[in-house]
């Protein structure tokens, strides 16, 4: 369907495409891959035809229609959330101006004309079905995490999350007969990306999207795409079968090459030693044309990745960080209320919770760079907190170069440290001196990042810090923040860096906040195993009520006796989970006795739940 035949395109003298040849049919759902600067957003312009080529040409086949979200399109609409979504049906817009245009010349005129414009406007109209349209967006956006009663709300009201989905949900409602979707998932939670990922199984149409996200990748994707130094290859798989292979293609690249320079080695020993026979100068010659003609195994040059670690930090006391009863609103809009937690030292917290609840908000105000309105935030003793900002367009001056920015931001210090630091971060000569308007996302991340780490601080505080990070940069920096000595709270819509990263889940709901230990997975166990608890016990409730229930003196006394039995084990379970948990806050994350202890306490809270839900049924057989 989409045809790709022999593209090259240049800035200077760096190449981004070296005559570069794919073919991607309708069905395909192809996942591109390859570092930042490879060159993904930029092909997928080219795609849509918004980048002009060097050379070479693309061509869609068979009039089919593709669509393209790009990186960073964020509207500033002012119609309601639904007449925005509506607007994906851009013709049936069209006509709708139209009629209101007649109605209005009809006010003042009348004339056959006139009335048959209108009528035909009409049957237009009538073809697209406007309430089926409707309905259709109603539920995208929905799905999408909207509810009805906000439909109404104009867009410019939205924070940057909810902004993005409403784009996605104009994009979808195209129905194309392909996608080109680059980095989709950026500024949607968790729980719109498990929509998403839904919809994007369940959906017909192919794609080709650029995601940095391995889990999405590995769920959706049937072919990878990765570029590489201006070459484009096409693998079969999802994205950690496309690792497999590549390990493999690399070994075998690097065992001919190998082999190759030995045989070459070889052949020169032998051409050597016949030039000097004057009855084999000759043969020599024609050893020498031969070895001219052999196409060389090229080995291509080892990309440059991303290398840091967080210097030491002066240890902070045990509480590190006291948040109560914590309100904020906008105007008459309530964001959150009574939010309350302590974070200790050496724990690393995943702020969990819908786009528009306010993380963001949150962290703003832990850090002073919004006023409190209503309770108390206490740093604990000798701590010291930084933010890592999710738009570096907030804090970056885009005019100004890398380090001018840097010293700008990080004054005390000495430049060698700075252009040291820069260089882990792959910026090195006169990269530096790039204005920042002219960086990707993940260019501008990685500066940011610099920053924080030369602030040298014991409290991180970072909000999106994945956001427009390749694969193999998030890695770098999940087993960088796995190390670092402080306490980490942060915000990341990535399931498996959330998953592999935090200790602690923070959920922040519009009425609070709830603490709970361990990672990703074991914060869905909790809420599945509450959720379904409510479930039994209304079932119960509801069985109760239409049956008669007898129970026998003897039986009673039993049932007493069970439930005082369950009561005192759900008691014990509790000792002894809290006495767990002391232990677990003194030792050291990722040690055997962390692990073994982290097990411990799951074990002993799914015996407790086991033995309170029985414990509720029996109480329940009492009533």
């Amino acid at each position: 369907m989409i045809h790709l035949r022999n593209i090259c395109l240049a800035y200077g003298d760096q190449i981004v495409f070296d005559d570069l040849s794919i073919t991607i049919s309708e069905d395909q759902r192809v996942g591109l891959v390859g570092r930042n600067g490879s060159g993904k957003s930029t092909l997928l312009k080219a795609v849509a035809a918004q980048l002009p080529l060097d050379s070479g040409s693309i061509t869609v086949v068979g009039n089919k229609r593709v669509a393209y979200m790009p990186q960073e399109v964020v509207t500033q609409s002012t119609r309601s959330i639904r007449d925005e979504a509506l607007s994906a049906f851009e013709e049936m817009d069209k006509l709708k101006l139209k009629a209101a245009e007649l109605e209005k010349r009809m006010e003042t005129e009348s004339s056959d004309e006139l009335y048959e414009e209108y009528a035909a406007v009409h049957e237009e109209l009538g073809n697209f079905e406007p309430d089926k349209a409707r309905a259709e967006a109603e539920r995208m956006l929905m799905g999408l995490g909207f509810k009805t009663a906000q439909f109404d709300q104009p867009v410019n009201t939205l924070s940057v999350g909810w902004k993005m989905r409403i784009v996605l949900a104009k994009l979808l409602l195209k129905k194309a007969d392909f996608y080109l979707f680059d980095e989709p998932t950026n500024h949607l939670d968790l729980i719109a990306k498990e929509w998403f990922l839904s919809f994007l199984k369940k959906s017909s149409f192919g794609f080709l999207i650029v995601c940095h996200e391995r889990y999405f990748l590995d769920e959706l994707c049937t072919y990878i795409l990765e570029l590489e130094f201006g070459k484009g290859t096409m693998y079969t798989g999802n994205y950690s079968k496309y690792l497999v292979q590549k390990e493999h293609n690399t070994e075998l690249l690097h065992a001919a090459h190998t082999q190759q320079q030995k045989e070459i080695k070889q052949k020169k020993e032998t051409i050597e030693r016949f030039r000097a026979s004057a009855s084999k100068a000759k043969m020599a010659q024609s050893m020498i044309k031969a070895l001219d003609k052999i196409e060389r195994i090229e080995l291509p040059p080892s990309p440059k990745n991303v290398h840091f670690s967080f210097p030491p930090v002066e240890r902070a006391g045990r509480i590190v960080v006291t948040v109560k009863d914590v309100s904020q609103s906008f105007g008459s809009r309530d964001i959150f209320k009574h939010v309350s937690f302590e974070v200790e030292r050496d724990w690393k917290v995943a702020l969990v919770a819908a786009n528009g609840v306010g993380k963001t908000t949150l962290f703003s105000i832990i850090t002073g760079s919004l006023p409190l309105q209503h309770g108390t935030i206490t740093f604990g003793a000798n701590v010291t907190p930084t933010i890592f900002a999710q738009d570096q367009d907030t804090v970056l001056d885009r005019e100004r170069s890398i380090i001018d920015n840097i010293r700008d931001l990080c004054p005390n210090q000495t430049e060698q440290k700075i252009r040291t630091f820069l260089g882990s971060f792959l910026f090195s000569g006169d990269d530096v001196k790039k204005p920042v308007k002219v960086l990707s996302g993940g260019e501008k991340n990685r500066v940011g990042m610099v920053c924080v780490l030369l602030k040298n601080t014991n409290l991180l505080m970072l909000d999106e810090p994945t956001n427009h990070l390749d694969i193999p940069s998030k890695e770098v920096l999940l087993n960088a923040l796995r190390s670092y000595q402080g306490t980490l709270m942060f915000v990341s819509h990535d399931r498996d860096f959330v998953n592999d990263l935090a200790t602690h889940i923070i959920e922040l709901t519009p009425d609070g906040a709830h603490l709970y230990h361990g990672n990703y997975d074991e914060f869905r166990h909790h809420k599945e195993a509450a959720t379904k608890q409510v479930t039994t016990a209304a079932q119960q409730a509801q069985a109760k009520e239409g049956a008669a229930e007898t129970t026998s003196a003897k039986d009673l006394f039993e049932l007493r006796k069970k439930a005082k039995k369950l009561e005192r084990s759900v008691e014990k379970f509790e000792e002894y989970i809290a006495s767990a948990e002391q232990r677990f806050a003194t030792l050291v994350y990722g040690s055997p006795e962390f692990a073994s202890t982290q097990e411990q306490i799951l074990d002993l809270k799914r015996k407790k739940d086991a033995a309170y839900s029985e414990w509720e049924k029996v109480l329940k057989e009492l009533e």
